[in-house]
Parts: structure tokens; sequence; C-alpha cells
């Protein structure tokens, strides 16, 4: 049975169930009531999914949720109807799922599992019910819209599509190469509604990329353009409904909304404010601040079904996951921080640039430290690494951040121009490789290796613990002619190993950190390196072998004298890659080794399919990337 719950109480979580949803569905009310009410048990519901799986993006999913509220209610429940709403953001899947889940569109039980395995991968997929796109990557919306629409007259179907963007999302150029081709073609079934809340990742639109008149650009392309308050759903009803009619040109809505909208110290609408002062972009809040949000979420809930004359909420309690803590992990992503402020206290030369990812790059110290060497290039990577080619042109030394799945595909090309130029940047990847699986594959970093990896004049690096990442970061500044990629692995992490106190990088020879002879395991990163040294100890303590381990740190250069001289008298060789088989360091060992004619054979252990959304023990034992299933392989190629 549900409780009305009169005050939250700390160590539980509160989510309406499913027979609260009917019951609000079928209240006789107005559809503008029960569009209010409905959001009202979704945002109750979005803080929950997210507070239970520890991640997830409340400030995006609360801006939109009158949005999604309206358009699932009113236009897209008409099962005849062939009408698609999609997010082109995908930070709001949270607040999108809970609307699914909330009309009945997902199985109810799902609202337990975001980001674990089988559950609410952590930007949307097509993969999960009623999901019409993959999602995360930003500013392909409306082009995924136009191919729809094309398709569907092709196939004569009579059809809508509504696309939700966000309004930092609006910096990435495909948004607008998108714009001009969908009012050529009058394509009048598309309607995008830009989530405007003022905020990107890290700190208000206005102080990163001024959009400035929207309207007017927009009207300029041709288009169709209202604007509205997107958290008054009246007045949003109001216009989708005015817009529909126009049947000559695509239309656009500006809905003006408020990041963390329905609670009041999550709410974001100081303009003075900045990255360090709004806390609710993404994970999960603390036990007191999830205590103190469900408290205003169920108090308005109640509010608002006590002014159509119904019953409080019932809702129902879990209790909280409690997170796990790590005693003194290590954490490269603050060591490369040091590194970096290090290096350029010594060279005035140094400038940083980002993509909307301070907080995540570790930049927030640099910025604070060198306020005049640092560039907030916004969510724009194509631009980001372009005006670093023209820096190393003119004699300066950037280094340019982001995430690795974004840094490295979309300005690849341009990436690729910087280096047949023969000048010097410095490349950091962060949130590199399979774990953390949350996000999901638009955020997991396993194809950089292979997009960085035949760049000409570029060498690609990847530490595994806080000391490796100076003194690679000091190698890449003082000691490397060329430019440098260097992925970071982002997660606080406990390693079983330790360098050898003599240990001083060079190019392409790695460092034994178990010694053995029987076989060896070959890999690099804290998350690989530690899985290796467990597999051989495991191995080693059961089956008597001797089974040594490598960190070779050079992803796309391998020293072939000292690779020849390691692997000599080996029974067996192995590679463990936090990355696609193809493309990644065992791809390369495996193309040294082929220039024997001996019978050593590299056995590799690496991604084959897209990465599976989860926690990231479920992430890597499905990929057979978990101590276990490494053990077990071996164990048969050794036997």
């Amino acid at each position: 049975m549900g409780d009305q719950v009169g005050v939250a109480v700390s160590g539980k979580l509160y989510y309406a169930p499913e027979s609260e949803f009917r019951r609000v569905l079928a209240l006789g009310c107005s559809d503008i009531e029960t569009a209010e009410i409905f959001a009202a048990l979704c945002r109750v519901n979005t803080l929950y999914m997210i507070a239970r799986c520890g991640s997830g993006h409340i400030g995006s999913s609360f801006s939109s949720l009158d949005i999604m509220s309206w358009i699932h209610l009113h236009y897209l429940q008409d099962q005849s109807s062939n009408d698609i709403f999609f997010s082109s953001k995908g930070h709001d899947s949270p607040g999108f799922y809970s609307v699914l889940i909330g009309t009945g569109k997902l199985d109810f039980d799902l609202i337990h599992r975001l980001r674990k395995k089988d559950g609410l991968p952590g930007h949307p997929d097509i993969a999960t019910p009623n999901i019409a796109t993959n999602t995360g990557s930003l500013g392909m919306g409306i082009s995924k819209a136009k191919g729809m629409i094309i398709a569907n007259r092709l196939q004569g179907k009579t059809a809508n599509v509504y696309v939700l963007t966000g309004d930092g999302e609006l910096q990435e150029g495909q948004f607008w190469e998108s714009l001009a081709s969908a009012v050529n073609n009058n394509l009048h079934e598309l309607m995008v509604i830009i989530d405007h809340n003022k905020l990107q990742s890290d700190t208000l639109v206005s102080k990163v990329s001024d959009l400035g008149d929207l309207e007017a650009k927009l009207t300029s392309f041709g288009w169709h353009v209202l604007r509205c308050d997107g958290n008054n759903i009246s007045e949003f009803a109001s216009n989708l409904s005015s817009i529909k009619s126009i049947k000559d040109k695509p239309k656009i809505i500006i809905a003006d909304t408020v990041k963390g909208k329905g609670v009041s110290f999550m709410e974001h609408t100081s303009i003075d404010s900045d990255v360090e002062l709004y806390k609710y972009h993404s994970g999960a809040p603390s036990d007191d601040a999830y205590v103190n949000a469900s408290q205003e979420l169920i108090d308005s809930a109640n509010v608002k079904l006590a002014a159509v004359g119904a019953e409080n909420l019932e809702l129902e309690s879990v209790i909280r996951p409690v997170a796990a803590t790590l005693e003194n992990p290590q954490k490269l992503v603050g060591a490369y921080t040091d590194a970096l402020i290090s290096q350029a206290e010594k060279n005035q030369k140094i400038v940083a640039l980002d993509a909307d990812l301070i907080l995540d790059t570790g930049l927030i110290p640099f910025e604070k430290k060198f306020p005049k060497r640092f560039i907030e290039c916004g969510i724009a990577e194509q631009d980001m690494v372009s005006q670093a080619g023209g820096m190393a042109l003119q004699g300066l030394l950037p280094v340019v951040h982001s995430f690795a799945c974004f840094l490295t595909t979309r300005p690849n090309e341009q990436i690729y121009n910087n280096c047949t130029e023969h000048t010097k940047i410095i490349y950091v990847g962060t949130l590199a490789g399979v774990v953390p699986g949350g996000p999901g594959h638009s955020h997991q970093g396993v194809r950089d290796i292979s997009t960085m990896g035949a760049m000409p004049n570029m060498v690609l690096v990847e530490p595994s613990c806080e000391d490796e990442v100076h003194a690679l970061f000091d190698w890449a500044v003082n000691e490397n002619t060329n430019s440098t990629y260097m992925r970071l692995f982002s997660l606080p992490c406990i390693l079983n190993f330790k360098l050898p106190d003599s240990y001083s990088p060079e190019v392409g020879k790695g460092i034994a950190i178990k010694s053995g002879k029987d076989a060896l395991i070959f890999a690099y990163g804290p998350k690989m390196l530690s899985i290796a040294v467990d597999v051989a100890n495991s191995i080693n303590a059961e089956f008597g072998q001797n089974i040594g381990v490598i960190n070779l740190p050079w992803l796309n250069k391998i020293n072939k004298e000292w690779f020849f001289e390691t692997i000599a008298g080996c029974n067996a060789i192995f590679s463990i890659d936090n990355h696609y088989r193809i493309g990644g360091q065992g791809d390369r060992l495996a193309s040294v080794l082929s220039e024997r004619t001996d019978d050593q054979i590299l056995h590799s252990f690496a991604l084959d399919e897209v990465p599976v959304c989860g926690t990231n023990d479920e992430i890597l034992e499905t990929h057979r990337l978990d101590v276990d299933s490494i053990s077990k392989s071996i164990i048969a190629v050794l036997n």
C-alpha cells in the first residue's frame, strides 16, 4: 500500500506508483490541469530515478517536463497516430522516461532500472520501446527529423515530428546546417521546441556563445517562429496549437524555461551565477538535497490535486542505496589538473581550451589561476580544434579538452588538418573507455584510439596512475616535438600495482608491474591494468603459472626491439583493450608480432560490439572484460 507522505524522511526515496498516474488521468479535470498534475508526478519520479541510480541530469529533465508532458498527453496518446517525438539533447532522458512510464508506454518497473543493464540507458537508445532515435551527441535532431519526414512522404504516411532541443545544443554547427533545406523542402510536418533554460553544462549560454536575437535568426532562415513560457503548460499548449495550422514551412517554438524547474533551490534563474553555483546539471543529489527537493515536489503535487478536489498523493518508498566509498583513491583527472597548472606556470605559451566540460575535464582551477589563458569554446568541438590550430600556428601551445567520445570524432577532420601543418597541440580526452557505463554508448569513449591512432605526427598515451599522469604530460609538453593525445580514465580508483620508483617514460616501451615469463598480459590505464594484475594473481595462485603484466602507455607507438626482447621465450601473449578490438592497442601489437615468423600468437580481449549501458560491473561482465571472464579465457589458452 502507498503512503500519504507528510514529511520526507532521510534515507528513503519516494515515487508515485502506477496507480497514481491512472488516478490522475481519470480525474476528469481539464486537459491543462491534468497535464500540470501529471508533470508534477513525473518530477517526483524523475528525482527518484536519478537518486536511486546515483547519476543523471536533474536540471535539464525538470526544465523540459512540462513540454514533454503536454505533447505526450495531448498529441501522442492516440495509438493510431504516426506522429513522432524525440529529444535531441538526451540529457533530459530521466524526465522523458518518467513521461513514457506515466503514460504506459514503458513498463512501470523500469522506473527502478535507470542506467542499469536491461533497464533504461543514460541517454536514449532505440532498443528502448517508444524511443525514435539514439541521442546524446548533440546537434543531430533536426537532421534526423528531416530524414523521417522525407521517408514518411515517400511511403505515403502523414505524420508530424516533434523535436526537443537544448539551447546549448544550438552551438553545434549541424543545428544551423539543418535549417535551410527544411524550408526549401517545405517540411511543415516538422515542429521544433527549443528548451531555452539559459544554461549549458558549465555556465550560462550567454557567457559562452550568446544566442542574440534568436527569434530573428531563426525567422531569417524562413521558419515560422513563436516564443512562450515553456513551463506554463497553458501558454505552451496555445502556441503549439497555433503552429499546427501552418502548412507552408517548418515551425519552431522558443520555450523559455528554468533549469531545475519545480524545486526552489535547484532552479537556476540568476544571470550572475556560474558553474560553481549551479550543482544540478548532472549527478545525484545529496541525501539532504533529496529530502528537501522531494518534499517540495510532493507538496506542489498535493496543492495541484487539492485544487481539483482530489486526495493527496499516495507514494511508495524504498531505502536509498548507499553509495560505495573508496579510501584514498587515485584520481587521474585531479592529477592532470595539477600537472597542467605546474607546466603552465613554467611555460607561458600554454593555453587551455574547453568544450563546455570545465568541471569534468578538471579545468576550474586552471581558469581561476590563468583566466586569460583559458578559452571556453562551448559545445562546438570543430570550432575549438580549429581555434587551437590557429593558436599553434602563431606560436602558442594549445591544450584541448573534452570527453574522449566527442573530442576525437566530430572534429576529427580538423585534428587531421592541424596534424598536416606539423604544429604541436595536446589533446586531452576524459571519460575514456567503456566505464563508467551509466551514460550509455554515446558517451563511452571506446573508438578514440582507432580514430586518432593513424594521425600523422601524433602520439597517443594513457597514464595508469597519478604519477604517470605527471610523467606523460611532462613528456608531451617538454620532450615530444609532435602532437599528443592523452586519454584519461575519469573514475576514482584503487590500484593493485605501483610503478617502479625509477620509472621514466620512453616512447614505445612499457614497464613490468608484475614479472612473469610463462605468459605476459599487456594493458594500459588504471582499470585494465588492475584487472590484468588480478587475473595474473588468480591464475598464478590456482594453477602455478608465472604470468607477468606489462604497463604499455603508448597506444600507437611500439618499440619493436623492446617488444621482441620482452616477449622472448614467453609461451603466450595477451592484451586487454579498453576500446573496440579493431584499431586498439592489441591490433597494434598483433601487427608488430606478425612481422616475425615464429609461432607466438597474441590473444586479445576487447570490445566486439556496441557497449551496453549499466553499472560498471555489469558492463565489464557483459563484454567479458571482467577478471573471471579473462581468467577463464587465458586458462583455456594455456591448457
